[in-house]
């Protein structure tokens, strides 16, 4: 029987080259589904009833680590592979506490991401090997659990993004939030980790190897 398979991503062409790539390249893999933002993948899960969803974190509207714990609270059962451009080792750990079954980048190979979607309906849970490595460093660091346990997911996801060099304005462009709401996350980093600014911020990524 065929893995039934819904994608979501908000490019069109990534959409269409993934499900072009599983009809050529797996008979085991059926795609009973697509949908570009979060609010579309719920109405899609009503119908489609998929095995499995391929999801992108970086979607306009509901996204992010917010949408796997929704989608969890609604199909518990349901197994999740994450898609995505960051390989941040806290988004990762986020993602999988919040109920992903699994978590590959989108610069992985074709024969990889198959075989992560073949792992995950058998075991139920994938990461790569040098993922799962990062992962158990990260685990034994000191400063790990404080942000961990600090920083709210959004404001982790702004934390990484203003490390990254996005101004303000990118960052609510980005996320299709307000600047206003940006610029209060960042007073709440600020006044959690005792920083004075952005640049102590990025300082203290960097020593503390939060975002590598």
């Amino acid at each position: 029987m065929a893995i039934r398979l819904l994608i979501t991503d908000d490019y069109e062409l990534v959409r269409a080259g993934l499900i072009q790539f599983f009809k050529m390249s797996s008979e085991d893999i059926e795609v009973v589904g697509e949908a570009a933002n979060g609010e579309e993948l719920i109405e899609k899960l009503r119908i489609a009833a998929p095995d499995l969803l391929l999801l992108d974190l970086a979607m306009p509207g509901k996204c992010g680590i917010d949408l796997i714990s929704y989608i969890k609270t609604l199909y518990p059962g349901l197994l999740i592979l994450v898609l995505s451009m960051s390989n941040d080792v806290n988004t990762v750990k986020r993602a999988m506490k919040a109920g992903a079954s699994g978590y590959i980048c989108k610069d992985c190979s074709p024969q990889a991401l198959l075989e992560a979607i073949r792992k995950i309906v058998a075991t139920g849970k994938y990461l790569s090997p040098s993922m799962a490595e990062q992962l158990a460093f990260a685990s034994t660091s000191p400063n790990a659990p404080y942000i961990e346990h600090t920083l709210s997911d959004r404001e982790l996801e702004i934390y990484r993004l203003i490390v990254d060099g996005k101004s303000l304005s990118e960052i609510a462009s980005q996320l299709f939030i307000s600047s206003k709401t940006v610029s209060t996350h960042k007073g709440h980093l600020l006044e959690k980790l005792g920083l004075k600014n952005v640049a102590e911020l990025v300082r203290y990524a960097m020593q503390h190897k939060l975002f590598s």
